[in-house]
């Protein structure tokens, strides 16, 4: 498993990284450009054969250790602006144990890394809670973790989280995408927003809209909420929504949709020869999602590479499983069929 999360300030200049008012913006804008980590990845799979996929895995016995390990990115930076922090912590285990769930793996454990200038003990713990939340969530115990206390380092308030999870799959189990063929069907787990990938591009369009995080954004129910609490809508954990589908059968392959989109994501699961089509009509994108595409004026292609849009996890299961698994899921944990396997490469979108 390795993969690379930039986040940086965008150029000062006329709009996101220095372009001319009315252009569109994109996340290399904003400071994160997607190919140049997928460049650093592909010179440590030279030294490091075998990494690459959503979570690490080492043979132990009869079973597969499953390992992953993240952060939030510049989510960060709107939990400081919120003041909201209980919920930071759901976040951080969500983006480590969604990933090993990928591989049918159960997580076991959990370990945090929370780092400051000057220890508030009292904001510490808040975003302690969302992590233990997170692994009630998920099933797993919070085994331990580090609080490191370092004077000068961060700005004053602010904070640095990491954390890593391990589960556990019996070898005969694991899922890994080799049989998936022609004609299997892409089933799609909704997310709650934005989860924590594209905030770098998310704060820059929200520089340019002139709104604050206190400003109502309409929801797809009708109900209002604020742009902050929209943006900082805790990641949905799938652990065991997933590992229910995954026991009952039909399930060849997962992708957890974060940096990189559907585009990048998707196709990491797919056996050489095979691509996607994706049905774009088959869910309702999110307000929060349609919101950031209007105000930055970003084109399809740039929200489909950064953002889930509104597709937090997607199952690649035979024909014979899809209408079961629709069947079974209900509101609000519904499924969507989303698209489907087809001869070629990359992901189409219809």
């Amino acid at each position: 498993m390795r993969r690379v999360a930039v986040a940086c300030s965008a150029s000062p200049g006329t709009g996101a990284g220095g372009k001319e008012e009315g252009e569109g913006m994109t996340y290399k804008d904003a400071g994160v450009d997607i190919d140049t980590g997928a460049e650093l990845v592909r010179r440590i799979a030279r030294m490091a054969p075998g990494i690459g996929g959503f979570g690490g895995l080492f043979p132990f016995g009869d079973h597969f250790l499953v390992a992953g390990t993240d952060g939030v990115g510049t989510k960060l930076k709107l939990a400081f602006e919120t003041g909201i922090h209980d919920t930071i912590g759901i976040d951080l285990v969500a983006m480590s144990v969604n990933d090993i769930v990928t591989s049918g793996a159960k997580p076991l454990f959990f370990l945090d890394y929370y780092a400051t200038s000057k220890l508030d003990v009292d904001l510490a713990e808040k975003v302690i809670k969302g992590i233990v939340d997170g692994c009630q969530q998920s099933d797993c115990a919070l085994l331990g973790g580090e609080t490191a206390e370092m004077p000068d380092f961060y700005a004053k308030g602010e904070y640095d989280l990491s954390g890593f999870a391990v589960g556990v799959v019996k070898k005969d189990e694991v899922i890994d995408g080799k049989n998936i063929v022609e004609g299997d069907v892409l089933i799609g787990l909704p997310s709650s927003g934005v989860h924590s990938n594209g905030f770098s591009l998310a704060r820059r369009v929200l520089e340019k809209s002139g709104l604050s995080l206190n400003d109502q954004l309409p929801t797809n129910d009708g109900m209002a909420t604020t742009v902050g609490e929209a943006l900082m809508a805790p990641t949905v954990i799938y652990v065991k929504q997933v590992l229910e589908i995954i026991s009952k059968g039909g399930v060849k392959g997962l992708a957890h949709i974060t940096g990189g989109g559907f585009t990048d994501n998707i196709p990491r699961v797919f056996p050489s020869g095979l691509g996607a089509k994706i049905f774009t009509a088959a869910w309702e994108v999110p307000p929060v999602f349609r919101w950031i595409q209007e105000v930055g004026k970003i084109e399809d292609a740039e929200m489909r590479r950064t953002f889930n849009m509104g597709i937090g996890m997607v199952l690649v299961v035979s024909k014979e499983a899809a209408d079961r698994i629709l069947e079974d899921t209900h509101e609000p944990n519904r499924a969507y069929r989303i698209g489907e396997v087809i001869r070629g490469q990359g992901v189409q979108y219809v």
